[in-house]
């Protein structure tokens, strides 16, 4: 076994004693492991410098990317959710292939463990592992924009128990505001993936209000800042979203409907 630990602290130079592939074959297998120290600590980290760095060729991230797709299906969630951000990773360095996204977006909103941290197994944020990703794929020419909003809508108006919480809601808004600054997304589509969220919101259960209702509109909050100032993309700097008004209209008209006494 490689010393992870002394390659973190030698700044993450790859090793020269083994072949490249045998090391990321190591790392692919840690981040399996249940242990947040070898899994998020040396695998995740090593691995996510090594991809941004450009230590592994196109080559090497396309079979890298292969794998992690598998993992969606892993029957271990620390696997899942591992997952997402290392094909963040390996897509925000221009290497996509479009068999990538079906099996992402099953898991995305299929996915019911949506702990954020768990005492043993640390860090798991499958919300937010997951829109990491979507927010890279949103910035892919091949992949439709109006794809991902009504993915990020579709993971937020699935039922569940669990109301989202470490900045998960921030994560997901900032991702949907990405996919709106895409030039290409048509104005019907800008504002139409939000008309589930109407139904939804205008849909009061007897019992209260749903953990889900919750979380899309805290999230939908983020999304109407970010469009209402423009989203940071990394070096680009601010970029205005095409259709602000027609998408900020649309998102105070879901507002209303949950809190009118807002307005």
């Amino acid at each position: 076994m490689t010393d992870w630990a002394q390659v973190r602290a030698d700044g993450f130079a790859v090793p020269a004693d083994r072949p490249l592939d045998e090391l990321v074959d190591e790392l692919s297998l840690m981040l399996r492991s249940p242990d947040p120290q070898v899994r998020d600590g040396q695998a995740y980290s090593t691995l996510a410098t090594w991809i941004g760095n450009g230590a592994l060729s196109a080559e090497q991230l396309r079979a890298l990317g292969d794998e992690m797709v598998t993992r969606f299906a892993d029957p271990e969630i620390q696997a899942r959710t591992f997952a997402p951000l290392i094909l963040d990773s390996i897509v925000s360095q221009g290497v996509f292939e479009p068999s990538w996204v079906p099996p992402f977006e099953r898991w995305y909103v299929a996915e019911d463990d949506l702990r954020g941290f768990d005492p043993k197994l640390g860090w798991l944020h499958a919300v937010a592992h997951g829109s990491d990703l979507l927010a890279a794929l949103a910035r892919v020419k091949a992949v439709e924009p109006v794809q991902m909003l009504r993915l990020g809508i579709g993971r937020l108006l699935t039922p569940t128990e669990y109301v989202l919480r470490d900045f998960e809601d921030d994560r997901l808004g900032f991702a949907l505001a990405v996919a709106l600054t895409r030039p290409d997304l048509a104005e019907e589509d800008a504002i139409g993936w939000l008309d589930p969220a109407v139904r939804a919101v205008a849909t009061v259960s007897t019992t209260g209000i749903r953990p889900e209702v919750s979380n899309t509109l805290r999230t939908l909050r983020v999304v109407y800042l970010l469009v209402d100032h423009g989203v940071r993309l990394g070096d680009e700097g601010i970029t205005q979203v095409p259709h602000r008004d027609q998408v900020k209209a649309k998102l105070v008209e879901l507002f209303r409907t949950a809190t009118p006494y807002y307005f």
